[in-house]
């Protein structure tokens, strides 16, 4: 696996005469040198002939030859400290707690993370070990991760000695354990908790030999063989009685990467905690959360199937009781991966709720919609958090970028399944009633809302032609309408709403539409709202029909929602979104009643396809509908090019 770390950069210090110098040379030369320059030049080992394939540059201090700032400045830029004492030189080995780990910890603070290595040389001359000696140092200074004795002239352990600095830097044990505790760190417990949870595929706490075996294949390219996996289990059941049950338990879990560290085996749970994204200080790393994204001017961003599959798994993960809604516990338990809590109680107004105002897995998918096409940023990081990364490549695997809009108008088609529409309106002519009627919600339903909670979007799905598309609803604020700029009122369809019983709300929509509309390609639709009460005269020069037909525009659509919600205005919404360069003949054909010549003949042909068994018969049929539409578009056509 890939360390986060591009190369490690080990310094030896030490008092003179230690064999510094010597411990670097046998090294490179794998013999030992009898005559030893003062200070060795700085090395540079390549990734593939070290064991963890990483680059390593190993440098020598020599204070013949270097100054104290010079020792400092090297200090700060190590990766892992290796301070050499001699285990036949009392002296030395005093100087390690005297001087040496002191100098290193006033140079980084007491606070720093490099870690220290501590090696003893020359161990060819006696046969007495001090590593007894230095284990209340090892304890003293938590910094130190190990002690390794060793000879340069005989070159016992001189591997050894790089190998666990370069492990002491790729896999360091302070954020991990606290050797006084004897166990994990708080931030370990956290970053494993998390990791547990997203592999626990079907939400009943226990790792499963199935869930294991594809936990060891993401994380070590290879199954547990079934007697090595009993093995697992009966040290776990063995330590921790609750640690296995039908599987591994959360507390089984916790157990196994405390043992690991605590048998040297730190590069384990390190390569579980990178898999998962943690760095060198358990926070999960910026690359991991949010890979670059290129999103072209016009463009947008919607998620893909696999997006939207991964999201469908962890709503039926978390949905304990199957009724096909999150209540406001299993809400918090799909979150209890990411740090915070992304949605507010603003979402329930936002997208379909049950009667308790509990999310549907509709009302699911919309927010995630809707999060993924205004801050993809967001979205993205939290299918890392939710673990998304497990089961795929990365999370731009869930992401789709829609061409520029331009495109779409050039080859007569869009590819789109997401369609932003603005809402624009006086104040209290009914835009909070006609965002929510967008879900379905009657005004009576409206009026028992927390206004402090509602919000300024709505979406839901709507069918254009037979296909299920997502239409955004943002209602845009009175005041700041009047101040924004093209690019801030860039959307696929805008909505005009007046209050028919308003006779000065018209106005309003007239002067939006001729200051943002008039000139762009945005196709426009004027909604006359609380069309359940008689229409008043509107206080303009043009009447609202008038309007409409000196600019081109499709017919006001009247809309009410006391008791039902006239939903097709949503459907003409979206269908002139996903149609915008069709702006003038489609949306007449959409929004006009058809002639009822037209409705009898369609129900005839209608009639003749469901009583013929006939091919032949059907398909002639269907060629003469085809030609009959034709000549309905040409005719509303040629009508409409008479009135320009």
């Amino acid at each position: 696996m890939v360390s986060y770390k591009r190369d490690v950069r080990i310094l030896l210090v030490g008092d003179e005469k230690v064999g510094k110098t010597s411990l670097i040379l046998s090294l490179v030369s794998e013999e030992f040198a009898e005559e030893v320059p003062a200070r060795a030049e700085e090395i540079t080992i390549p990734a593939d002939v070290t064991p963890e394939h990483v680059p390593t540059c190993i440098v020598d201090y020599s204070a013949q030859d270097q100054d104290e700032d010079v020792l400092q400045e090297e200090i700060k830029k190590a990766s892992v400290v290796c301070i050499v004492y001699s285990v036949v030189d009392e002296d030395s080995i005093q100087r390690l707690t005297t001087y040496w780990l002191p100098y290193i910890r006033f140079t980084l603070g007491d606070d720093h993370h490099t870690p220290v290595i501590l090696v003893g040389n020359k161990v060819d001359l006696t046969d007495i070990q001090t590593l007894e000696s230095i284990l209340p140092i090892m304890n003293d200074f938590g910094e130190v991760e190990t002690c390794v004795e060793c000879s340069a002239r005989t070159l016992k352990n001189i591997s050894e000695v790089f190998y666990y600095a370069q492990k002491a830097v790729l896999h360091p044990t302070a954020p991990v354990y606290n050797p006084d505790e004897k166990e994990l760190t708080s931030q370990a417990k956290k970053a494993l908790t998390r990791i547990f949870r997203i592999c626990d595929m079907d939400n009943d706490n226990v790792l499963s030999d199935n869930e294991i075996n594809m936990f060891q294949l993401k994380c070590f390219n290879s199954p547990l063989h079934p007697q090595a996996l009993e093995d697992v289990k009966a040290i776990v059941r063995k330590n921790v009685p609750d640690g296995v049950q039908d599987g591994i338990t959360l507390k089984g879990f916790l157990f196994l990467h405390t043992l690991f560290i605590q048998k040297g085996r730190h590069e384990t749970t390190w390569t579980v905690l990178r898999k998962f994204g943690y760095d060198d200080s358990l926070q999960l790393t910026a690359e991991y959360l949010s890979p670059k994204l290129l999103v072209g001017v016009g463009s947008t961003t919607e998620l893909t199937a696999q997006g939207y599959e991964f999201l469908v798994r962890l709503f039926d993960k978390y949905d304990e009781d199957k009724d096909g809604c999150l209540s406001p516990t299993e809400l918090q338990n799909v979150f209890s991966t990411c740090p915070l809590m992304p949605w507010g109680p603003d979402v329930n107004n936002t997208v379909c709720t049950n009667g308790e105002g509990w999310i549907t897995l509709d009302g699911y998918l919309a927010q995630w919609t809707l999060t993924t096409l205004l801050d993809v940023t967001r979205a993205i990081e939290y299918l890392a958090y939710l673990g998304y990364n497990y089961q795929h490549e990365s999370q731009l695997t869930a992401i789709q970028v829609t061409r520029d809009k331009k495109l779409d108008l050039e080859k007569r088609q869009t590819a789109r399944n997401v369609f932003r529409c603005h809402v624009l309106g006086a104040k209290s002519v009914g835009k909070t009633a006609f965002l929510q009627g967008l879900l379905h919600r009657n005004l009576r339903y409206v009026a028992t809302l927390n206004r402090q909670n509602l919000s300024n979007f709505t979406v839901n799905t709507v069918q254009v032609y037979g296909q299920d598309k997502y239409l955004m609803l943002h209602e845009i604020d009175m005041m700041m309408s009047e101040m924004l700029s093209p690019t801030e009122l860039d959307c696929d369809v805008a909505c005009l709403v007046y209050d028919v019983t308003n006779p000065h709300s018209f106005e309003f929509c007239a002067r939006m539409y001729m200051k943002h509309f008039i000139d762009c390609k945005i196709p426009t639709l004027i909604v006359a709202s609380k069309a359940e009460y008689p229409e008043v005269r509107q206080d303009y020069e043009l009447t609202p029909a008038q309007f409409c037909s000196r600019f081109k525009l499709p017919p006001a659509q009247r809309f009410t929602c006391i008791d039902k919600v006239n939903h097709d205005v949503y459907v003409k919404l979206a269908t002139m979104a996903a149609y915008p360069n069709l702006k003038r003949l489609v949306h007449m054909l959409l929004v006009h009643q058809r002639p009822l010549w037209l409705e009898e003949r369609l129900r005839h042909v209608r009639g003749l396809f469901q009583s013929s068994p006939n091919t032949y018969l059907q398909v002639s049929l269907g060629l003469a509908v085809a030609a009959l539409l034709g000549f309905t578009v040409y005719k509303l056509a040629s009508s409409s090019s008479k009135g320009r």
